[in-house]
C-alpha cells in the first residue's frame, strides 16, 4: 500500500510517544511511504521544540534520523503541491502546513496517515475524509 506520512508519524519513529509501536509497525511494513519535502523542515521544528521543552536531552541523535528520512520516504517538492494546499486550507479552514500532506496524497491517489486529531477533525464530514487515515485506525 502506498501512504503519504505526517510529520507526526515521521517523529514518531524517532522519538517513544504516544502510538510510537503504531509507527514503527507502519515503518516495518511493506509500504511505499512518501511526504512533502517539507516533512524535513517540519521534523527539525519539532524535535527543537521538544529540546526546548526538555522532552529530550540533546538534538544530535535526531540530526542522525533527520539524514535518514529521505531514505524512509519518497519526498515529493512541495512547490508542486503549495497552490492546492492553499485552496485546501482555504476550504477546510486549516493550516497549509497539514494541507500540504492532504495535497501530496492528492496527487499521489494515496491516504495520508496521521495521529493528529486537529487535522482529522478538520477532513471530518468533508469529502476529504476519506483521504485522511488515523494511526490508529490502520488495519
Amino acid at each position: 500500500m502506498k501512504y503519504v506520512v505526517d510529520v507526526g508519524i515521521a517523529v514518531k519513529w524517532s522519538v517513544p510517544e504516544p502510538l510510537h509501536d503504531l509507527a514503527d509497525r507502519l515503518l516495518a511494513a511493506d509500504h511505499e511511504l512518501l511526504a512533502p519535502d517539507l516533512l524535513l523542515v517540519e521534523f527539525a521544528n519539532v524535535v527543537w521544540k521538544k529540546r526546548r521543552r526538555g522532552e529530550i536531552a540533546n538534538v544530535w541523535i535526531y540530526t542522525l534520523a533527520l539524514d535518514d528520512l529521505p531514505a524512509i520516504c519518497t519526498l515529493i517538492p512541495s512547490d508542486r503541491l503549495a497552490a492546492r494546499a492553499l485552496e485546501l486550507a482555504d476550504e477546510l479552514g486549516h493550516p497549509v502546513y497539514d494541507c500540504l500532506y492532504l495535497a501530496c496524497a492528492e496527487a499521489e491517489h494515496c491516504p495520508v496517515v496521521t495521529a493528529d486529531r486537529r487535522f482529522l477533525r478538520a477532513v471530518a464530514g468533508t469529502r476529504h475524509e476519506p483521504s485522511v487515515v488515523a494511526l490508529d485506525a490502520l488495519p
